[in-house]
């Protein structure tokens, strides 16, 4: 379903984000050396994604991104479309002070002094990474608070370095943003994860080895008023662009690929995060395009071309018996080619919680193995999952104007709790035939209320 939050004065927006920084502010700086350590993932597997820090989520707490007033004077949003702050920003380059760009300097030490100068700084700023250079950084944490709003333009390469030792300290992040409002990265240029070495040593790929953490190649965390657009993210370690816990984003014109083959390479990872809009965006990866896990509220996807990867998911959720939740998701626009799977909410038998008013429209897929599909009996181990009687609730969930072909028979699956039903699923106008043209394709419905409206091919029986 479209997002219908109420929208929400200016003033209170600046209040809200205030009280925020002053949080943040007196905890200085937050992000301690181990964060997520006791949390971890071994990244031959899809477990929990990343620790739960929210229940449920007041509906009207955050404003809405597509419907949220832009107009009035001093919205950071405004002004980041109009280039205002651009316009009047202090620069700081990172050549400045001792980047070499040259592939094989560790140029870490020089962004690190550049990212401290520019947060200081009592005036809207610009941190400028030049182009046509090609900047080797170990890992780093751009954190904040930062004094003034600021820009980073990326004109050039980032690549990450390929010594895995590099990353003893935090096995989980590369390039972390933290606690920084009102910050806007662009600039056309590419950030490479360098990621060949992650995923050779990869228990997916080669099952001798143990399974162990990789980085994710950029961590935004705690940022709220964010834009993210016109960059290339590429051959992320892991994962290649996580929001977590992050409040009113826009993630636009961004390209994030990687081998089809590169085990856990999420293309966009969502979590924890209320009101973002991700649009205009191809993504390409071993992964989802898009994956949403819990605590996620108002998350819209729109005209995003996913393929190859294992498409748009929703999940997976209330893995180790743990509770989820996660609501008012919207994809619209897509196009998928050649994914596993198309649209997909994916949970695990044992949690708790929801997964409730989502809507999946105006999609076109080509050869998708699993075009639709409701999987609460997710098990992504080695092992069988033993049968248990608690699951998260997937309901009020449509699925409008979806057309296209299937690589395999079943076109739509939706396999539901017997415990937890899924409730209020709704199939209009879909048209999903055999790829082959050998034959019908046909739907998969266990435990489930639905209705079916309009055209639906194939129709749960």
């Amino acid at each position: 379903m479209a997002s219908h939050g109420r929208t929400i004065p200016f003033t209170i927006i600046i209040v809200i984000n205030i009280l925020l920084s002053l949080t943040l502010c007196c905890n200085g700086d937050f992000m301690p050396d181990n964060i997520y350590i006791d949390d971890q993932e071994e990244y031959g597997y899809d477990f929990k994604g990343y620790p739960s820090y929210f229940g449920t989520i007041e509906d009207n707490m955050f404003l809405d991104p597509v419907k949220a007033e832009t107009s009035g004077s001093g919205s950071f949003f405004d002004l980041m479309k109009k280039g205002n702050l651009e316009a009047s920003a202090k620069l700081v380059n990172v050549e400045n002070f001792g980047a070499k760009g040259d592939g094989s300097t560790d140029d870490t030490v020089a962004f690190k002094k550049a990212w401290d100068v520019a947060c200081s700084s009592s005036v809207a700023t610009t941190f400028v990474v030049p182009k046509n250079k090609n900047y080797l950084l170990k890992p780093i944490r751009f954190m904040g608070p930062c004094k003034s709003n600021l820009v980073m333009q990326i004109y050039g390469t980032i690549e990450a370095s390929g010594d895995r030792s590099d990353y003893e300290k935090d096995l989980r992040h590369w390039l972390l943003i933290g606690s920084v409002q009102n910050l806007v990265i662009e600039g056309g240029g590419i950030i490479n994860g360098n990621g060949k070495i992650w995923w050779q040593n990869s228990c997916k790929i080669n099952k001798a080895l143990p399974c162990k953490n990789a980085p994710t190649a950029i961590t935004m965390y705690q940022c709220n008023n964010l834009i993210m657009k016109n960059l290339k993210i590429e051959n992320g370690q892991q994962m290649h662009v996580s929001f977590e816990k992050c409040v009113n984003v826009e993630a636009s014109n961004l390209m994030v690929n990687s081998p089809q083959y590169s085990p856990n390479t999420d293309g966009i990872h969502v979590a924890n995060t209320q009101n973002i809009l991700i649009s205009n965006t191809v993504i390409a990866t071993g992964d989802d395009c898009i994956s949403i896990e819990n605590g996620s509220q108002r998350v819209q996807a729109l005209d995003i071309t996913c393929g190859p990867g294992h498409g748009i998911s929703i999940g997976s959720l209330g893995s180790g018996n743990s509770k989820a939740y996660v609501s008012d998701v919207t994809v619209s626009g897509a196009k998928l080619i050649g994914t596993t799977n198309g649209v997909r909410i994916k949970t695990w038998q044992g949690g708790s919680g929801s997964a409730s008013n989502i809507k999946f429209q105006n999609i076109d897929m080509q050869n998708v193995t699993n075009p639709i599909i409701i999987d609460q009996n997710y098990c992504d181990q080695d092992e069988p999952c033993k049968q248990q009687g608690s699951a998260v609730q997937v309901k009020n969930v449509v699925y409008q104007n979806i057309k296209g072909t299937s690589a395999s028979e079943v076109a739509i699956k939706l396999d539901c709790s017997k415990s937890f039903p899924c409730e209020g699923i709704v199939l209009q106008d879909i048209n999903i035939v055999s790829r082959r043209g050998s034959g019908p394709t046909k739907a998969l419905c266990n435990n489930v209320h639905f209705s079916q409206r309009g055209a639906v091919l194939p129709h749960c029986p």
